[in-house]
């Protein structure tokens, strides 16, 4: 189960998401294996990734969660088509995000 992010840290998070671009993309095929794959790698990269919805537009409010949950990362928000997660690095000195 994961820690809860608080409010202090979302408004960072949030804050630094506005400078990413997109890397992910929702496609037609949906949420299979392999996208779930490619979204959990780029989370252990980056810890923070934006995800752009091409496709399934009209179900990403239900989709966002459930990508959280497969990838064990949290939710962050969601603006236009865009959602963004974070997921901690195991690795504490490969962490890029240190909380204020």
């Amino acid at each position: 189960m994961l820690e809860p992010l608080d409010s202090r840290q979302k408004r960072q998070l949030k804050s630094l998401a506005q400078k990413l671009d997109a890397t992910v993309m929702v496609s037609k095929a949906g949420l299979t294996d392999s996208f779930i794959a490619g979204l959990s790698n780029e989370l252990e990269r980056h810890e923070l990734v934006k995800v752009k919805f091409v496709n399934h537009k009209d179900t990403k409010r239900e989709l966002a969660p459930q990508m959280a949950d497969r990838t064990s990362s949290h939710f962050v928000w969601m603006i236009g088509q865009v959602a963004v997660f974070y997921r901690q690095n195991a690795d504490a000195e490969k962490r890029r995000i240190k909380f204020e």
